[in-house]
């Protein structure tokens, strides 16, 4: 079994697929408005890999994010140079934590966050 995708729902369509696809480089594959529901669904990929949907729905209730609440608590990038990365991100307005190390894998990982709050992890190969 595989993890086959995850699925966003924005605040700010326009926002969070510029984010997405700007600031992180995810790949579109698709993108379709659906009239009926007033919501975008955009597929998102990193290289070939179909990753992430991305949704905006009409006025979306907030989800707690800080303190730890139920429900997904990230979504983990694998990088190959950590540094390179979070220079990249910072380079490009994003706020990012200092890079700390994972006390059982000995592996380099910081957060930061997308448009809507959601942490965002990013954590050397």
């Amino acid at each position: 079994m595989q993890i086959h995708h995850i699925a966003i729902i924005c605040s700010n369509y326009e926002i969070s697929k510029k984010f997405y696809t700007e600031v992180l480089g995810l790949n579109i594959n698709r993108e379709v408005y659906r009239e009926e529901r007033h919501s975008y669904k955009l597929d998102l990929a990193i290289g070939e890999h179909y990753v992430i949907e991305l949704f905006s729905f009409p006025n979306p209730p907030a989800r707690p994010s800080r303190p730890e609440s139920c429900g997904l608590r990230h979504i983990a990038f694998s990088v190959e140079n950590i540094e390179e990365k979070r220079n990249e991100l910072i380079s490009k307005g994003l706020e990012c934590e200092e890079i700390r190390i994972d006390e059982f894998t000995d592996k380099k990982f910081f957060f930061t966050t997308d448009p809507d709050n959601l942490p965002l992890e990013f954590y050397e190969n």
